[in-house]
């Protein structure tokens, strides 16, 4: 039976979650980002009876307010039409450029995750699974990076050697008033993207014999990615449910899977189209959606400009 004081302490462990999620988020250093995920994944799924390892911010006023811009070490920022054009990876200078420009997407992954528990976390009043779910992704997304940055140095590269731009936090600012949005936008069309070129990436490396990358994308990104979406969609689900405009007593449902005609179907081409701009680029990777828990009916509709 669940205690008072299970609750108690429950609320009393998001908090401090919350507080490591901004401190992760104002760490300059990618690497100490990365250490910092991985260390509060660990006290997160364990008994939390102890803070994570090096826990020196409970007085530091600057973690009670949300991060708006993340440290970031220092690195070669341009408007996303200034960097340069990754190729086809036949060349050596492509493929660095293919995971450099994968890296630098993972780096921001990590800190929109953290931003998800930070912004929005207690602010919507989230269950526990929300927080499981986006701890989970942080420490992925850290992982993600610190392998791409490892076959980065194994190329004789480094990350931080090319310019980048920061384009996705950009966008994920403007779903900074919604957490439908950002879970609609960041998870289920951004990295939803990801799922559809992904093979072709994968491919890229594959063909130009550096199939160490393209194992690393196919046997551990890939698969995770997927995950990701599904968390995405996961949550706008359960909002749609809790707090979302129903149209009917029940969802139209077929086989398990919603209808064109759901209203929590409805609520995300409504989301979609109002934070994103544009249509949905085919062609979709309908196997890799299907894992995520997308059926058709979500993405294809959006392909169309309204």
């Amino acid at each position: 039976m669940r205690t008072d004081a299970d609750g108690a302490k429950e609320r009393d462990d998001i908090v401090r979650l919350v507080r490591r999620a901004r401190a992760c988020l104002l760490e300059p250093s990618i690497a100490r980002k990365v250490e910092l995920s991985r260390e509060t994944h660990a006290w997160w799924f364990s008994a939390r009876e102890n803070p994570p390892v090096n826990d020196d911010d409970g007085d530091d006023e600057t973690l009670d307010a949300i991060v708006e811009n993340p440290g970031r070490e220092t690195l070669r920022v341009v408007k996303s039409s200034q960097t340069r054009r990754i190729g086809k990876g036949g060349t050596l200078e492509s493929r660095i450029a293919i995971l450099h420009s994968l890296a630098h997407i993972e780096s921001w992954a990590i800190d929109l995750s953290w931003d998800a528990i930070s912004r929005f976390g207690l602010a919507r009043d989230m269950p526990k699974g929300f927080y499981d779910d986006f701890v989970t992704v942080a420490n992925d997304e850290a992982r993600h990076h610190e392998l791409l940055a490892g076959r980065l140095k194994a190329l004789g590269s480094a990350y931080g050697e090319l310019e980048v731009h920061d384009g996705l936090w950009q966008t994920a600012m403007e779903t900074a008033d919604s957490l439908e949005a950002r879970l609609a936008v960041e998870h289920c069309v951004h990295e939803a993207r990801g799922l559809d070129v992904l093979p072709q990436t994968i491919g890229k490396f594959r063909r130009n014999g550096d199939e160490e990358s393209a194992k690393l994308l196919e046997d551990v990104i890939y698969p995770e990615e997927v995950t990701h979406c599904a968390a995405g969609l996961r949550w706008f689900k359960y909002l749609h449910a809790r707090d979302g405009v129903r149209t009917g007593d029940q969802e139209d449902v077929r086989d398990g899977e919603e209808l064109e005609t759901s209203s929590v179907v409805q609520a995300f081409h409504a989301v979609v189209r109002k934070h994103f701009a544009g249509a949905l680029k085919p062609p979709f990777n309908d196997d890799a959606r299907k894992r995520a828990g997308f059926n058709p009916v979500w993405y294809e509709p959006l392909a169309v400009k309204a």
